[in-house]
């Protein structure tokens, strides 16, 4: 974006066929229309402040070092608000009056960690994928750890006999039931009651975030730069890294959320 304090993202409904009767006039199909609107959050900034004396005493570059974590600082804070809106995407109802809306898939108490439950799970996750009629590809779950490797020990899960990907040696899962599993630590888990209110909720009973890249969009009025400037009174230079973005819902029925309960 070039200027402004949000987007607008049209959605359409979908149009029926019906047989004609000679002599009938066509009027025209009705179509839905509604649309998704993201906003841009405030300005988000990671920043530190590097003493003369300290970098004079440090044996080895210490601006690399802080630059690099002011980016990873930033980039873990967008993953995260991006997790958080793929779980809410599955909570959310349609956008379109008549198409279906995000879901919620019960994997029961031990989901997280029983290679049977996460298998269920994610395959009753496809079919409902199917049954709204999102497409095949990008596909993704995202797991905890402990999840993640919970599949890559169940053997029926990896074995090359029955085609699995994946495998015990590499102590991983690569997809199941067509979907991509990926490992992350970002996935919310527990009530989230601050920050930015669209990002709020409570995510205690989350195990698994299962979704279409379609699912949430995201929206960059300022991308990631970074600013420096020696402050004489204090002796140090300050360091910022910052950008300006939002994410938002797009495509509920792209969405869903696995709990334990």
């Amino acid at each position: 974006m070039a200027s402004g304090k949000s987007a607008q993202f049209p959605a359409t409904g979908r149009i029926t066929a019906a047989y004609h009767t000679p002599g009938t006039q066509l009027t025209g199909t009705p179509i839905a229309h509604n649309e998704r609107v993201i906003t841009i959050d405030d300005l988000l900034l990671a920043n530190v402040m590097i003493a003369d004396i300290d970098e004079a005493k440090s044996h080895y570059d210490v601006r690399s070092e802080y630059t690099k974590q002011l980016g990873e600082a930033l980039a873990l804070a967008f993953d995260t608000n991006v997790a958080r809106t793929a779980v809410l995407a599955a909570r959310a109802s349609a956008t379109i009056t008549g198409e279906p809306g995000g879901s919620v898939i019960v994997g029961g108490a031990n989901v997280r960690t029983d290679g049977a439950l996460i298998k269920a799970a994610l395959f009753a996750a496809a079919q409902k994928f199917d049954e709204n009629n999102v497409v095949d590809t990008d596909r993704n779950a995202f797991v905890k750890p402990v999840t993640f490797y919970a599949a890559a020990a169940t053997t029926d899960l990896v074995n090359k006999d029955w085609g699995g990907r994946g495998g015990i040696a590499d102590g991983k899962i690569e997809s199941l039931a067509g979907i991509n599993i990926v490992k992350s630590n970002n996935v919310p888990n527990s009530n989230v009651a601050t920050g930015p209110a669209k990002y709020q909720g409570n995510f205690a009973n989350t195990a698994m975030s299962i979704f279409h890249r379609s699912a949430v969009g995201t929206c960059r009025l300022m991308s990631l730069s970074m600013q420096s400037e020696y402050l004489t009174l204090w002796q140090a230079t300050a360091l910022v890294a910052r950008f300006a973005v939002g994410h938002g819902i797009l495509r509920p029925e792209c969405a869903i959320e696995v709990v334990t309960a």
